[in-house]
């Protein structure tokens, strides 16, 4: 019976030593499991914030571009209707500049007006229709709301204005 009891205690001690021993195991096997859990969660984690990252970013491209088409398309109606304005004035501006001597504040003879456009509109010999000439008048025309002179307009005004015009003949004999 002794040998059956010392038989059973050390089976009993050898059963405790692999109990231990896979306890051991197990807690190893455990932590090893959690580690590569909690790497799997960080990897899927990181993997996971980088696509919405790039979704995020795909919406707001697609959002500022169709924001952008949506500028550009009310910018470049009001660039077009700019132009037209403009347009319009300067056709305005030609043609009073064309009719000024048929208007009743015109203040000479339309007969005596001729137009040169460039670089003042008129020159108006006052008194030719008349037979008589009484002065020489540059008429520039402006419309709008500035009326301001060019470069080359105040430049002629200055001139005119210093008494630097003077009369010239030009005798051409052709072959």
């Amino acid at each position: 019976m002794i040998v059956i009891i010392v038989i059973l205690v050390i089976v009993v001690f050898i059963l405790a030593r692999n109990l231990l021993k896979m306890s051991r195991e197990i807690q190893e096997l455990k932590g090893t499991a959690e580690s590569r859990a909690m790497k799997m969660f960080e990897d899927w984690k990181k993997n996971e914030w980088e696509l919405q990252r790039k979704v995020l970013e795909a919406n707001l491209k697609r959002e500022y571009e169709v924001r952008f088409q949506e500028w550009k398309l009310a910018e470049e109606k009001k660039i077009r209707e700019d132009a037209i304005n403009k347009s319009r004035s300067v056709i305005m501006g030609q043609v009073t500049e064309h009719l000024i001597p048929y208007f009743p504040d015109f203040k000479y003879n339309s007969k005596d007006a001729r137009f040169i456009g460039t670089p003042v509109d008129f020159v108006v010999f006052d008194g030719l229709s008349e037979g008589n000439v009484k002065k020489i008048v540059f008429v520039e025309v402006k419309t709008g709301k500035t009326g301001n002179l060019s470069t080359r307009e105040r430049q002629v005004r200055d001139v005119v204005e210093r008494k630097e015009v003077y009369w010239e003949k030009l005798h051409y004999q052709g072959e």
